[in-house]
């Protein structure tokens, strides 16, 4: 396995990218048990231990990104599901919102780095084999949100 490049200051490079994920993930999940302001939720996670390790614009652009377009998602990853959406855990929720606004809004980044970001979350944070899950689920995403990427692919 090829290891991440490093900056001068010796960190990854994608650990930022991947930090704000992470943090974006906690912030949808506490959005879905208590249905807060984006807002509010990224100020209280701005004030959580290794939060100045991320890329802050990134997170935000994901966490209030996703729950302002949290029903158009949910819509679209829908037609992905073997069950409905609600029978999720909101752990493969949260990772679906967050994946499916990369998809939908986020076009700068490759879909298969959004899914293998998705997948990595679900195995840090999900149930077990919820990584294969999320993975079939934005295969099918990504076909119809990114047509033409994933077929010149």
């Amino acid at each position: 396995m090829r290891k991440p490049a490093t900056t001068r200051s010796g960190t990854t490079a994608r650990s930022a990218r991947r930090r704000s994920r992470e943090f974006a993930l906690q912030g949808l999940y506490q959005w879905q048990l208590a249905q807060g302001d984006a807002r509010a939720i990224a100020q209280q996670l701005s004030e959580a231990k290794g939060f100045e390790k991320l890329d802050a614009e990134y997170f935000r652009a994901l966490l209030e990104g996703a729950i302002r377009a949290a029903t158009e998602l949910e819509v679209e990853i829908t037609p992905c599901l073997d069950r409905k959406f609600s029978e999720l855990s909101p752990v493969e929720r949260g990772i679906l919102l967050l994946a499916g606004f990369e998809l939908r809004d986020q076009l700068e980044v490759p879909y298969r780095v959004v899914i293998n970001e998705a997948v990595e979350l679900a195995k840090a944070y999900g149930g077990t084999d919820g990584h294969k899950f999320v993975n079939g689920v934005l295969d099918k995403l990504a076909a119809r949100l990114r047509a033409a990427e994933v077929e010149a692919r």
